[in-house]
């Protein structure tokens, strides 16, 4: 039985609890939340101990591992003690603010041998999964565009101040929407070299972004285009879609629904011209559904790879770092032209 403890219980706190307890092979056996009201009513409810201080936790609990699920600024000093603690590491995205934290702490997982993994869920999704596969194998030919982009209904008017509207907590449109763009491309395609005309634009919060657009520029001249934006009502919750030109063909895909165009024919699976596959034909069974099968999916991932001593997986620390250092150059290129 792995043994897992959990630091913070907000949104996603709570649905990697509910999903850790469905598990055969863990459970939640020790929380921790500064809010009295939520870590009682998980104790009183689901029977898990609670503390207020996650180096107490660590530190009096038998732990295998530990899921953080705190806002952003917060993750360097919690997973660097997690670590020292030997226990291996899930956290969710972004996963650091500052670069050079987040090559830290992949040097130290490494060197330790401990799981780690960052809540980039697009990547268990099987629609994004075959995407990749087919970009990878070449069946539409050399890629020479990416356009990634992400939109939904975050920010609709002016509103109170919560660590979401604080650039330095991890909050605004580029660290909690673009992230996922950014690291999805990385996975499907590859992560862009480098960034230019980026745009960060206030709709209407005061003191973070709510769109984010840019021109990506990829390893042998491919360029991309990046457009993400929270306050578009138009949406009724987040949609990310990649659309991908190949010499030989072009892939449409989100999280629903992958929409292939083939020059000629590929193989047995695909036909020429049109083709169309539906996330229900390529996701994988899993155990317990809560919010789509990809929340699942990779928390039983990263507890095959506890039993298997996998360190290198496909949602490491090392694959988040490169999100963060393109967030980073985005931040940088577009915080010389902001527009308010």
């Amino acid at each position: 039985m792995i043994k897992v403890g959990i630091v913070g219980l907000g949104r996603m706190g709570m649905s990697h609890c509910a999903i850790v307890r469905a598990q055969t092979d863990a459970d939640v056996i020790a929380v921790c939340e500064p809010s009295v009201f939520v870590a009682s009513a998980v104790k009183k409810y689901a029977g898990i101990p609670f503390y207020k201080d996650y180096r107490k936790m660590i530190d009096s609990v038998d732990l295998d591992c530990v899921f953080i699920t705190t806002p952003t600024r917060f993750h360097f000093e919690m997973v660097d003690y997690a670590l020292d603690a030997g226990l291996h590491v899930f956290v969710e995205k972004p996963f650091c603010l500052n670069p050079e934290h987040g090559e830290y702490l992949v040097k130290k997982a490494s060197t330790k041998g401990l799981v780690n993994q960052v809540g980039y869920h697009n990547r268990f999704i099987g629609t994004f999964r075959e995407a990749k596969r087919i970009v990878a194998e070449g069946e539409i030919g050399d890629v020479y565009h990416v356009l990634g982009e992400a939109y939904g209904p975050v920010v609709l008017k002016e509103s109170g101040k919560t660590w979401r509207s604080n650039t330095n907590e991890g909050g605004g449109c580029l660290y909690d929407y673009a992230t996922h763009v950014v690291n999805l491309i990385g996975f499907v395609f590859e992560h862009p070299k480098s960034v230019s005309g980026t745009i960060l634009q206030s709709v209407y919060s005061c003191d973070v972004d709510d769109t984010v657009f840019s021109t990506l520029h990829f390893k042998n001249g491919v360029f991309g285009r990046l457009s993400v934006n929270w306050s578009d009502e138009t949406y009724r919750k987040m949609s990310t879609q990649l659309t991908i030109f190949g010499k030989r063909g072009k892939i449409i895909v989100d999280a629903q629904e992958l929409k292939v165009y083939f020059r000629n024919t590929p193989n047995n699976v695909y036909e020429k011209g049109w083709n169309m596959r539906w996330v229900t034909d390529l996701s994988p069974e899993v155990g317990f559904y809560l919010r789509g099968e990809e929340y699942s999916a990779q928390i039983e991932y990263f507890f095959d790879c506890i039993k298997n001593l996998t360190n290198d997986n496909v949602n490491s620390f090392e694959c988040a770092h490169t999100t963060d250092c393109v967030v980073n150059m985005l931040r940088t290129d577009g915080n010389m032209r902001k527009v308010a």
